[in-house]
């Protein structure tokens, strides 16, 4: 054992003994070699190791400057929001935005928001509107939780993810739909079809489509007419579909021009060409009655398809339809104030234009300006300046008041500008959304300046202890006693969103509905084959009544 030991020991050594080569040159060559080899090998790690440690520094060095420059700005986290998507994936509405004042302004009217939803959950749960003052609900729709329906997606987008699981579990035990109320479809569609649309598109929780689905049945027998224009209300638990009596028998082109997108998405996410079907069955027939001027009457008679009477308006009880030509005669309805030169849209009764102009027209900037890209460069730049020229309007409705808010309309004369006619205010979104837009299509902040204002007036004369209220008359204002679902649907969401990154909810994916819900856009397909959720995208782009939103309304609290 030790002599095996020695003999290893010492047969070991030889070779490190240079006589050893010295008697066999070849094997001296060898050793050579392989002491170049490791040479190289070692120096080459070394060099890498070095070259590495000088990058990580330098990482680390720009890391520490990028940190300096957000402390600088009063940003030392990125703005984060997300929420759960469909149990197991997400939604990512997360961003990052280095504009303290943005942040700042996107938290105070998330704040709003809370502010106004927790209002209704301990006044109104459940029921449609909250009374503010009277701390108490109303079912002015039937019954069908109008507001929290209509603020699914506004609590989604914020990222108020406790509220809006909330608000799901109430929609998915609650929500009943065979009520026996006589319901507007214009305003079931936007506002409650539209808002479980969205809701599913946003979360992927199938108990929205469900509940879009069963309204959607219940509404769908108001397109059972000759001609394909649909009656404007129905029963919702027997059918029945009618008009309404002041409108004398006739069907609104807002409404039977408005509900086309909610029922093509049903029809896309379910796999049901009914929906699509029935809609634009509507379209078919305005087409056929289509004025040259592109300026349709807002009363079709829903047996012929033709219209009936020959008021026009952008305004109350007016809606959009066939763009290019309808543009063209729109631009026929511009005229300019004195001293000011205020662009305003008149509406026309037969050959008569009367100086009036609503601010639910007040979409009219929006729509002007996301429909300026489908024109050549210079007619785009032309309607793009139109736009631009009537959100100034807009804008100066809500500044000429002495409550910084604007009335329902306005009245222009030669030499005095505009004067508020109908002087209540109840919260309306129309200038917002078209701030909105034009903000993200040409990157003007001046229209954030011009919507923080807005913003400040609502928190000024509408905010009270239990929610918000509208005015009953901007020039005093005097307060009435409803929340409107849209404040919370649409008013504040477009706020929210004036201060966001263009990224949040982007333009090139979703498509927002007249009750500002956005729907996701997905490739079209005529026969409506394909079940699956698709997330492909593509650039598809009167007397004393109560009315809806987009008809006007009489006053009644």
């Amino acid at each position: 054992m030790g002599r095996s030991r020695s003999s290893s020991s010492s047969g070991g050594c030889r070779y490190l003994r240079p006589s050893y080569y010295l008697k066999r040159p070849e094997r001296l060559g060898l050793a050579v070699v392989a002491f170049v080899f490791v040479s190289f090998a070692v120096w080459d790690r070394q060099s890498l190791s070095r070259e590495h440690e000088a990058e990580i520094s330098k990482l680390t060095e720009e890391l520490i400057l990028l940190q300096e420059q957000l402390h600088k700005l009063g940003q030392s986290e990125s703005f984060v929001e997300g929420v759960v998507h469909d149990g197991s994936k997400s939604i990512n509405a997360s961003f990052a935005s280095y504009d303290p004042v943005d942040n700042e302004r996107r938290e105070k009217v998330k704040e709003a928001m809370l502010h106004a939803w927790n209002s209704y959950e301990k006044y109104a749960w459940g029921q449609d509107e909250l009374q503010p003052q009277s701390r108490n609900g109303v079912n002015s729709f039937g019954g069908l939780g109008a507001t929290l329906v209509d603020s699914l997606d506004t609590l989604y987008i914020m990222g108020l993810t406790d509220q809006f699981q909330k608000a799901r579990d109430w929609v998915a035990n609650s929500l009943d739909f065979n009520k026996n109320y006589e319901a507007s479809v214009f305003e079931t569609t936007i506002r409650v079809v539209g808002g479980l649309l969205s809701a599913y598109d946003l979360s992927g929780d199938s108990v929205f489509l469900e509940k879009a689905r069963d309204i959607a049945d219940r509404l769908l027998p108001a397109w059972n007419t000759q001609s394909g224009i649909p009656y404007n209300s129905i029963n919702l638990a027997h059918g029945n579909p009618h008009n309404f009596g002041w409108a004398g028998g006739d069907s609104i082109l807002a409404d039977s021009g408005t509900e086309q997108l909610e029922f093509i998405v049903l029809s896309q996410r379910t796999g049901d060409p009914k929906y699509q079907q029935k809609v634009e069955k509507t379209i078919s027939q305005l087409q056929t009655t289509f004025p040259s001027d592109g300026l349709l009457s807002i009363y079709i008679n829903p047996r012929s398809g033709t219209s009936s009477r020959s008021m026009i308006t952008f305004g109350a009880m007016g809606d959009r339809e066939m763009w290019k030509t309808s543009m063209k005669g729109l631009q026929s309805l511009i005229k300019k104030s004195t001293p000011s030169s205020f662009s305003y849209i008149c509406e026309k009764n037969g050959e008569y234009l009367s100086d009036k102009m609503d601010e639910l027209a007040c979409f009219a900037p929006g729509m002007l300006a996301l429909g300026s890209s489908a024109y050549d460069p210079e007619d785009a730049k032309r309607i793009l300046s139109l736009a631009e020229e009537l959100a100034w309007t807009c804008y100066n409705f809500y500044e000429s008041t002495p409550t910084k808010l604007a009335g329902e309309n306005y009245f222009f004369r030669d030499g005095q500008d505009m004067h508020v006619g109908t002087s209540w205010n109840i919260l309306r979104p129309e200038t917002i959304e078209s701030l909105m837009y034009l903000w993200r299509l040409t990157g003007n902040k001046t229209y954030k300046e011009w919507g923080w204002n807005i913003f400040q007036a609502f928190e000024k004369n509408s905010r009270i202890e239990s929610g918000y209220v509208g005015l009953r008359d901007v020039n005093i204002g005097t307060k009435d006693d409803k929340m409107q679902t849209f404040f919370l649907a649409e008013t504040l969401k477009y706020l929210y969103l004036l201060f966001s990154p263009p990224s949040l909810v982007s333009l090139d994916e979703w498509v927002f509905n007249t009750e500002a819900h956005p729907l996701k856009i997905i490739t079209r397909n005529d026969k409506v084959g394909n079940t699956s959720r698709s997330e492909d995208s593509s650039h598809q782009r009167p007397p004393n009544k109560l009315f809806g939103r987009k008809q006007g309304r009489s006053y009644d609290n």
